[in-house]
């Protein structure tokens, strides 16, 4: 063995370096930390590759109370993650998604905002009319009813979260290593040590696993345990248009098509059907995607966007759960000092406060202190029973 830490994380984007960050700032914890990741550019991250979206309008409580979190944390990170005096700077543009229904999909909006208020979500529902008159630039041409996030939803830059994270975690005393965790040795119910690409052996007291769709499904495969996440494609558009609205929310149209502003630039995108979704590794864009059906939405929802210029593209990935598509977080089942957070879907930078905090608190405490995240965790992936999940993007 070369070196032992007492805590060894397998990736360090956004969900590693927040746990990296939580445990080296919790009182109650005292070791080392080591975050090992391949690749410290971050070029082909989830993290990097984001658009850094964050809200509450979910149907299931424990996504609610995970992104109010994750906002409250936004607000006071200035002062969490300052260094040496300087504060980062990760701006909050605060204007909101807004959801919009058919007739059909009507009832799943009111459904929702029941469980959101009652999780202190200050969430809108709006009528066609009350939307076209808040929002002029809209046409809600078959939409029945809307939502819109009147607080605490918005974007924000991962990248420079990530950064924050990082250089706050160094700056308690992580250590980043840029390696591969090649193989993970157990002793019975624990990890003992973590082998990496360049050849050392280091010894862990505990370990967790952020790595990823596809590099955490293959440690946890290495360590005995199949977890249903597979990596898909997600392709993002920017698009240059005259008009400019600084109140224009992220607007989520009836068939799953998404836009908001980006700077004096749109984006849009959408997730597709799951028969039009295989595992993916590769990072081409699918060009059709924004002639056929993209750019048809985003005209006959705001006209004033049909003569628009393609900028340019790119394809990022998610770390889909297909089990229920929401993250998988806590205890690696069959032992006692290793952890996973994964499969998060499209919402890990989102939940990577939240989550990152989590875990520091099972390995610093023994339990979740600040929020209990235990419906993410793997009892429900044993059971059959899925955590259902109704606004996914």
């Amino acid at each position: 063995m070369s070196e032992k830490f007492d805590v060894v994380i397998a990736g360090g984007a956004i969900m590693g370096s927040s746990t990296a960050y939580h445990l080296a700032a919790d009182p109650g914890f005292t070791g080392r930390v080591l975050v090992v990741e391949k690749d410290m550019t971050y070029a082909k991250s989830a993290t990097a590759l984001s658009l850094s979206s964050i809200r509450q309008q979910f149907s299931s409580p424990i996504n609610i109370r995970v992104g109010l979190a994750g906002v409250a944390f936004l607000r006071e990170l200035k002062q969490k993650l300052e260094v040496d005096g300087e504060a980062p700077d990760v701006p909050f543009t605060e204007n909101g998604y807004l959801y919009l229904a058919s007739e059909a999909g009507a009832q799943t909006l009111r459904d929702n905002h029941v469980v959101q208020a009652r999780e202190g979500a200050q969430i809108a529902l709006l009528s066609p009319d009350e939307i076209e008159a808040r929002y002029p630039y809209l046409s809600a041409d078959g939409v029945a009813l809307g939502a819109l996030g009147l607080r605490n939803e918005g974007w924000f830059d991962s990248y420079q979260l990530l950064q924050a994270f990082r250089r706050k975690a160094r700056s308690l005393g992580v250590v980043y290593r840029e390696e591969k965790v090649v193989e993970v040795e157990r002793t019975g119910s624990h990890v003992t040590a973590v082998r990496l690409g360049g050849g050392d052996c280091v010894a862990c007291g505990a370990f967790v696993d952020t790595a990823g769709a596809s590099g955490a499904s293959e440690i946890a495969r290495g360590l005995g345990v199949e977890i249903p996440v597979r990596s898909r494609k997600r392709c993002v558009f920017v698009f240059e248009a005259k008009p400019r609205w600084l109140d224009c929310p992220l607007v989520i149209d009836t068939n799953g098509v998404f836009f908001r502003p980006e700077g004096v630039t749109f984006v849009t995108g959408v997730s597709p059907p799951e028969a039009e979704d295989p595992d993916c590794d590769d990072f081409e864009v699918i060009w059709p995607q924004f002639e056929e059906l993209l750019w048809p939405t985003v005209a006959h929802r705001a006209p004033a966007l049909e003569s628009l210029k393609l900028v340019r593209a790119w394809a990022c990935h998610y770390d889909l759960n297909i089990f229920d598509h929401n993250a998988i977080v806590g205890p690696l089942p069959g032992f006692e000092n290793a952890y996973i957070a994964v499969g998060f879907s499209g919402h890990g930078v989102q939940q990577s406060p939240a989550v990152g905090r989590g875990l520091a608190e099972l390995i610093a405490h023994g339990r979740y202190v600040a929020l209990d995240l235990s419906d993410f965790g793997w009892a429900r992936i044993a059971a059959g029973r899925p955590l259902l999940e109704r606004n996914v993007i």
